[in-house]
C-alpha cells in the first residue's frame, strides 16, 4: 500500500512537473512575445547614433515601413521635417503626389479621407491643401497611407486613408513608457513670407498620461497673379480678367489628450482639439469684355476683399476592456463629436453706375458618432473583428436668401478576419452601411426630399513574405464617397465676373473599385517599394462647366466614368554612412469619359521628387530636394506642371536639445515663381487661366527640447474611424489657393 502511495505521489509529482513545465513554457512564450514586441517598439533606438567608450557608431533608421495594406513615413526621423511644411513632406511619401496647384492625390486620385491621430477631422477634409501648407512638419510624427483600410474602417474615401499622426513625445521605446516625467519641445519660425511657433509636451505620472500640442502660423504672400481668358465659340465674344493681390493666412491648432489605466483590464481616454484657419485676400481686379454678347464692349476695375474663416472642434472619449491579462481579446466603446462652422464673406466695390455686391455664406457641419468594436483570437495567428457604428451628420448652409439643411444618418456593421500562416497573410472583410438622407430648404427655392440606400462593401488583402526583408501584397476593395457640403450647397457664388458656382443637392454616392499589387524590399542600405494600382468608377463625382445665358456655370455631378492605371516607386539608398539618396515618383494614365456631357479626355501624367541628405563635418546636416510635375488632365481640359528646389542646413547643439535650421524654397520660373496654366473647354466655350505664385522664400527654424527626454506618454488613439471626406474639385483648390 505504501509502495502504491509512493508510486501515485511520484506520478502526481511528474504530472505536476509536466503541467508546470507547460505553464512555464506558455509563460516563457508570452514573455518572449512581450520582449520581442518591446524590441520592435524600441527599433528606433537601435538605428539612432550610438556612443560607447569614445567610439561612435553611426546608422540611419529607415524612413518608410511598408505593409500589404498600409505604409508609414517617419516624418520625425527625416531631417527635412525641421524646416518643411506637411505639404512639402507629402511630396516624399510613397503613393502620394502634390502638383503645382497644391492638389493632393493618393494613387492618382483626390478622393481620399484625412485623419488626424486616427480620427477624422472635418476641417482637414475640407481644406487639406491649405492647412498642410501652413502646418509645420515638426509637429507631425508620421504620415500613414492606408490603401486598403478594410472592413473596420468606414466605406467612405474612394482610394483610402491619409492619417496624420501628431508628434506627442520625445525619446521612446517600450521601456520608457513606464517612466514618470515631463518632456516637451518649443519651436519658432521666421521667414521672408511669414512666421510662427508652437509647443508640444508629453507627461506621465503613474496611471495617468497626458500630451498636448499647440501651434500658430502666419503667412503673407504678395504678388499673386491670376489672369483668365474666355471665348464664346458661337459668336466669338471674349472676356479677359486680371488680378494681382496679397493673401494673408493665419492658422491655429491645439489639442490635449488624457489617458488613465483604471486597472490592468480597463483603460479610459479622451481628447479635445481645436483648429482655426482663415484667409484674407485683397486685390483690384480688372475685366475687359468684347464681342457681340457685350455690345460695344465693356471694361472696368473694382476693389475686392475676400475673407474666409473655418473652425473645427473635435472631442472624443474611449473605454476599452480587456478580457484577460494577455490583452488579445477586448471590447471598445467610443464616442466622437466634430463641429465645423465656416464663414465666407466677399465684398466687391464697382465703379458707378455699377452696383456693388456683398455676399455672406455660413455653412456648418455637426457630426456625432457612436461605435462598438470587439476583437478576439479564434486560433493561433488568427483574429476575428466585429463591430457596429451609428453616425448622425448634419450639414447646414445660410445666406440672406437661402437656408439649407442636409442630414445623413448612417448605420453600419462589419465582420473582418485576419490570419497569418507562416510567410502568408490574409485579411478579408465585409461591411454594410445604410444611409438615411433628408434635405430641407428652410428658406429659398428648392424642393425638400428624402431617400435612403444601402452599400455592401467587400475588402481583401493577401501578403507573401519570402524573407524578413521582402513583402508582396495584393489588395482589392470597393470604396464609396458621399458628397460633402461643398458639393451639395446650392449657394450661388458670383464673385468671379462672368462666372457663377453652385452645388448640386441631388448628387448620388460615388462607388470606386481598387486593385493593387505592391512589392517592397529592405536592407541596411537600400529600401525599394514598387506598386501597381488600378481604380475605376462609373459614377465619379466631378466638377464641370457649361455656358448659358452669358454666364459660365460651374457645378458638380456624377458625370464621369474614370479609369486610372498607375505605377509608383520609392527608393531610399544609404549610399554611405552619412549619405542618403531618395526618389519618390508616380506615373499614371487617366481615362475620363462622360455620356452626360458628351466628352472624353485621357493622357499620361506623373510626378517625381529626388532628394539627397548629407551629414557634413561638425555634424551639420545638408538636404537638397528637386520636385517636378508633368501636365495633368481633367474631363474638360488640362493643367501644366511645375518645378521647384528645396534646400536646408541643420545644426544640433546642447546634446541635440537645440536645433537650428536655415531653409529655402524656390520655383524655377520667373524669379523664383511657379507659373501654372489651366485650360478647359465645353460645347460653347474655351477657358484659359494663368496663375503665378511667388514661391521663393527663406526661413530660419529654431527648436528646443526640455524635460526628461526619455519619457513617453501613452498616445491616445481614438477607436473611431469615421470617413467624412469632403472631395475638393480642382477648380475649388485653385480658387482656395488664390482666394478669388
Amino acid at each position: 500500500m505504501k509502495k502504491m502511495m509512493m508510486t501515485a505521489i511520484g506520478m502526481l509529482a511528474m504530472t505536476s512537473a509536466v503541467m508546470a513545465q507547460e505553464t512555464n513554457k506558455e509563460t516563457s512564450n508570452r514573455i518572449q512575445e512581450q520582449q520581442m514586441k518591446a524590441q520592435m517598439d524600441s527599433l528606433d533606438a537601435v538605428f539612432d547614433s550610438l556612443e560607447l567608450k569614445g567610439v561612435t557608431v553611426t546608422a540611419q533608421k529607415p524612413l518608410v515601413k511598408m505593409e500589404a495594406d498600409k505604409m508609414s513615413y517617419d516624418v520625425g526621423g527625416d531631417t527635412d521635417s525641421r524646416s518643411s511644411t506637411v505639404l512639402e513632406m507629402l511630396r516624399k511619401v510613397p503613393m502620394v503626389s502634390v502638383d503645382g496647384q497644391d492638389n493632393i492625390t493618393v494613387n492618382g486620385s483626390s478622393s481620399f479621407k484625412v485623419y488626424v491621430d486616427g480620427k477624422p477631422n472635418v476641417m482637414f477634409s475640407q481644406n487639406a491643401s491649405q492647412i498642410f501648407k501652413m502646418m509645420p512638419a515638426a509637429s507631425v510624427s508620421k504620415i500613414e497611407v492606408i490603401t486598403n483600410p478594410g472592413a473596420k474602417y468606414d466605406a467612405e474615401g474612394a482610394v483610402g486613408v491619409l492619417n496624420i499622426v501628431l508628434a506627442k513625445q520625445q525619446g521612446g521605446g517600450a521601456a520608457a513608457q513606464a517612466l514618470n516625467g515631463l518632456t516637451g519641445t518649443v519651436r519658432g519660425t521666421v521667414g521672408t513670407k511669414g512666421a510662427g511657433g508652437g509647443v508640444f509636451f508629453s507627461a506621465q505620472q503613474g496611471k495617468l498620461s497626458a500630451s498636448g500640442n499647440a501651434m500658430y502660423q502666419y503667412q503673407k504672400m504678395s504678388g499673386l497673379e491670376v489672369t483668365m481668358n474666355r471665348e464664346t465659340l458661337s459668336d466669338g465674344s471674349l472676356m479677359h480678367y486680371e488680378q494681382n493681390g496679397t493673401q494673408r493666412v493665419p492658422f491655429t491648432m491645439g489639442n490635449v489628450s488624457l489617458g488613465y489605466d483604471v486597472d490592468s483590464l480597463n483603460t479610459v481616454s479622451a481628447t479635445v482639439g481645436v483648429t482655426a484657419f482663415s484667409a484674407k485676400m485683397s486685390s483690384s481686379p480688372s475685366t475687359w469684355m468684347t464681342g457681340p454678347a457685350y455690345g460695344e464692349g465693356l471694361s472696368y476695375t473694382y476693389d475686392m476683399t475676400t475673407r474666409m474663416r473655418s473652425t473645427s472642434l473635435n472631442a472624443s472619449a474611449d473605454w476599452q476592456h480587456f478580457f484577460s491579462a494577455d490583452r488579445d481579446r477586448y471590447l471598445t466603446f467610443s464616442y466622437l463629436m466634430t463641429y465645423a462652422p465656416q464663414r465666407t464673406e466677399v465684398k466687391q466695390i464697382y465703379p458707378a453706375p455699377m452696383p456693388s455686391m456683398e455676399t455672406l455664406n455660413k455653412p456648418k457641419s455637426l457630426e456625432q458618432t457612436f461605435q462598438l468594436d470587439y476583437t478576439t483570437p479564434i486560433a493561433q495567428g488568427q483574429t476575428l473583428n466585429l463591430g457596429g457604428k451609428y453616425i448622425m451628420r448634419d450639414n447646414d448652409s445660410w445666406t440672406e436668401d437661402l437656408e439649407y439643411k442636409h442630414g445623413n444618418d448612417i448605420g453600419a456593421a462589419y465582420v473582418e478576419y485576419d490570419g497569418k500562416f507562416g510567410i502568408f497573410g490574409a485579411k478579408a472583410g465585409l461591411r454594410y452601411e445604410h444611409t438615411w438622407q433628408n434635405v430641407e430648404y428652410k428658406k429659398g427655392n428648392g424642393a425638400d426630399f428624402k431617400k435612403n440606400y444601402g452599400n455592401l462593401v467587400p475588402s481583401l488583402a493577401l501578403s507573401l513574405s519570402p524573407s524578413m526583408t521582402q513583402n508582396i501584397g495584393m489588395t482589392y476593395n470597393m470604396r464609396i464617397s458621399r458628397p460633402g457640403i461643398t458639393y451639395l450647397n446650392p449657394y450661388v457664388d458670383r464673385s468671379m465676373p462672368g462666372n457663377i458656382t453652385y452645388g448640386n443637392s441631388y448628387i448620388d454616392v460615388e462607388k470606386m473599385h481598387n486593385l493593387g499589387l505592391t512589392y517592397s524590399s529592405f536592407s541596411q542600405t537600400l529600401m525599394v517599394n514598387v506598386g501597381l494600382h488600378q481604380s475605376f468608377s462609373n459614377n465619379q463625382i466631378s466638377d464641370y462647366s457649361f455656358y448659358e445665358d452669358g454666364l459660365l456655370h460651374n457645378t458638380y455631378g456624377n458625370v464621369v466614368k474614370q479609369r486610372n492605371s498607375s505605377l509608383s516607386a520609392f527608393v531610399n539608398w544609404m549610399a554611405a554612412p552619412k549619405t542618403r539618396l531618395m526618389l519618390n515618383g508616380e506615373l499614371n494614365y487617366m481615362d475620363m469619359r462622360s455620356d452626360v456631357l458628351d466628352m472624353k479626355n485621357s493622357g499620361w501624367q506623373g510626378n517625381i521628387m529626388v532628394g539627397a541628405q548629407q551629414t557634413l563635418p561638425w555634424d551639420v546636416k545638408l538636404s537638397l530636394n528637386a520636385i517636378a510635375n508633368t501636365k495633368s488632365y481633367t474631363l474638360q481640359g488640362w493643367s501644366t506642371g511645375m518645378e521647384a528646389l528645396v534646400a536646408s542646413v541643420t545644426k544640433s547643439l546642447l546634446n541635440d536639445r537645440l536645433s537650428i535650421t536655415l531653409a529655402g524654397i524656390t520655383g524655377l520660373q520667373d524669379g523664383g515663381s511657379i507659373n501654372m496654366d489651366s485650360h478647359s473647354r465645353g460645347r460653347d466655350f474655351t477657358n484659359l487661366q494663368h496663375i503665378k505664385v511667388p514661391l521663393a522664400q527663406a526661413q530660419l527654424h529654431v527648436s528646443y527640447t526640455f524635460g526628461n527626454t526619455r519619457v513617453r506618454a501613452k498616445e491616445h488613439k481614438s477607436r473611431i474611424e469615421n470617413d467624412f471626406m469632403e472631395k475638393k474639385s480642382e477648380q475649388e483648390q485653385i480658387n482656395s489657393t488664390t482666394n478669388m
